[in-house]
């Protein structure tokens, strides 16, 4: 059995007090990742609560659970951070991406504690796809809910929207690598690919935008 809150209590308290030495935006970050983690943590326990309601096995809670309970507990921390804080427009990807980072690591670790490190092969996929996936997921909850929240007709349905596209991602994500064959390795490289194209889209409309002005 294992005991993930006693991993978390270990990984997080020396961020924790790292935080008392660091300022600006990256004590922001820091705190972000420690915040990811423990989102990583909760949603461990509420997937498994449905699992368990619903009498589901292993295959169909990664793709018809886990994927919506660990994207609302990414959102939430987010969601919360906007409502209260309201910070500016350049700062809400970096936190998104942030909790996305504290929760890849702290789910990479978790893999680690129970299958362990020999494998090196099976290790780098898990970074490039499961970690890649969650960066992806935090991307577009960043970028997104930067857009729609200075649009405020669309607070709400915006936020909807976003949490069932990433949740479609990550359920996507975990159909394509539970499968055989070819398909597997879809998965695996889907979120890497994802995150390729939109650094390219990115630099894209910069020079779109030079180019207009």
């Amino acid at each position: 059995m294992m005991y993930i809150e006693n991993i978390f209590i270990c990984i997080s308290i020396p961020l924790f007090l790292s935080l008392i030495f660091i300022r600006g935006d990256i004590r922001k970050y820091m705190l972000f990742i420690c915040i990811g983690m423990g989102m990583c943590v909760l949603s461990a326990y509420i997937s498994s609560f449905f699992m368990g309601y619903y009498h589901t096995d292993a295959v169909v809670a990664a793709i018809e659970i886990v994927p919506v309970c660990e994207e609302v507990m990414k959102l939430l921390p987010l969601l919360f951070y906007l409502l209260i804080f309201e910070p500016e427009r350049k700062g809400i990807p970096g936190a998104a991406v942030a909790i996305a980072v504290g929760f890849a690591t702290f789910e990479n670790v978790c893999y680690l504690t129970e299958n362990g490190a020999a494998d090196f092969d099976i290790l780098l996929v898990r970074g490039i796809s499961a970690g890649a996936l969650h960066i992806l997921c935090g991307i577009l909850l960043g970028f997104g809910m930067t857009y729609i929240f200075c649009r405020g007709f669309l607070k709400v349905t915006g936020t909807i929207g976003l949490l069932g596209a990433s949740s479609a991602f990550h359920a996507i994500f975990n159909l394509l690598v539970s499968a055989d064959g070819i398909w597997k390795w879809i998965g695996y490289l889907f979120p890497s690919v994802m995150i390729v194209l939109v650094i390219i889209g990115q630099h894209l409309l910069i020079k779109m935008n030079k180019y207009l002005m």
